[in-house]
């Protein structure tokens, strides 16, 4: 079977890893597809994937966006129309069942995210719908999905990558020491963040007297900014950081919104969001079930507080691991009996 996979963005490369390699061992085989965003490029490039760029960086500006998508359909098609696809499947590309339905090949369209617009088209065009079981159906329903394409998978969309080598981290986290402070700054320029702008810096700055902080980027623009003088001493990694290596050493984990959050979380890591928007409902559950906490502005006071009383979720992160391993058999055997 020869399976498509659309990478729109960074977190996707780590949610298809266990699938690729797993169906590989099979005899199946994969096109990858990427738009140039984010990290996107450098982390495919660490697997070792052969892939095709196709589309550049996706600015915030709402024409450039407008402009944009139906040019990378058009160029989608014109790669994929002799490469004889069996099944196409995306986390969040709103681009692949659009694309995949023009060429007359099934596919499988899954989102935890139930703000985005990019759903619509989505839920219209896909031959199926996976949802994790915190995303509300009377949402998905107003959006277009269909009763009869929908399936929901237990727990949240981190675990499904991470159950397996999660087990191991954590078992390494407790065999190690944890002095490092990781942050993920904002997605200033994602098409749904409308929150403030280097709005960290000032914790940032304080934090780095005292811890190791390690600012995780999430474009050029932002490396620029944190690698200026008024940053020395702060570490910005010139390339993708090994997951493993993060959730290890992490003491405490500062994400202002996205899947590495909400992976730290249920890898039982401190884990503090900054997000300033409205929370999706995944992000809700984890909150409610104390994996993660949420303050939209946060001090340096607070911050030192916070590792003074770090507790240690671990064993309700355990839950959603196990809870990972389901889904991931869900969406595979999806992968091969989609109709």
């Amino acid at each position: 079977m020869v399976i498509w996979i659309d990478f729109i963005n960074t977190p996707q490369v780590n949610f298809f890893e266990p699938f690729i390699k797993d169906l590989e061992k099979r005899g199946h085989h994969f096109v990858l597809t990427c738009r140039d965003s984010s990290n996107t490029v450098p982390l495919l490039k660490t697997k070792g994937w052969p892939f095709t760029i196709i589309g550049e960086k996706v600015h915030k500006s709402f024409l450039t966006k407008v402009f944009g998508f139906p040019t990378r359909i058009i160029n989608l098609r014109k790669f994929l129309k002799d490469k004889n696809v069996d099944v196409a499947i995306g986390q969040s590309s709103f681009y692949l069942p659009i694309t995949a339905r023009s060429l007359g090949i099934k596919s499988i369209y899954t989102n935890d995210n139930e703000h985005a617009l990019g759903n619509i088209p989505s839920f219209l065009f896909a031959n199926k719908i996976l949802l994790p079981e915190n995303f509300s159906l009377k949402t998905a329903y107003a959006q277009g999905a269909s009763k009869k394409k929908i399936s929901q998978y237990p727990g949240v969309k981190e675990g499904i990558y991470l159950w397996e080598k999660g087990i191991k981290i954590q078992a390494l986290r407790i065999n190690s020491t944890q002095d490092h402070i990781y942050v993920r700054p904002e997605p200033n320029t994602a098409q749904y963040y409308s929150g403030e702008k280097n709005f960290l810096d000032e914790v940032i700055n304080s934090l780095k007297k005292d811890y190791k902080v390690f600012v995780l980027v999430r474009d050029a623009d932002q490396r620029k900014h944190y690698q200026s003088e008024k940053f020395q001493g702060v570490s910005v990694p010139e390339k993708a950081f090994n997951f493993e290596k993060i959730a290890q050493n992490c003491l405490l984990f500062i994400g202002a919104g996205g899947s590495m959050t909400r992976e730290m979380a249920i890898m039982g890591v401190p884990t503090i969001s900054v997000y300033q928007g409205e929370l999706l409902n995944v992000d809700k559950t984890l909150i409610e079930n104390g994996l993660m906490r949420h303050q939209e502005k946060i001090s340096f006071e607070e911050v030192k507080d916070l590792i003074n009383n770090i507790e240690n979720s671990q064993k309700n992160s355990s839950i959603y691991l196990e809870k990972g391993q389901t889904a991931f058999n869900l969406i595979k055997n999806t992968i091969f009996n989609i109709n």
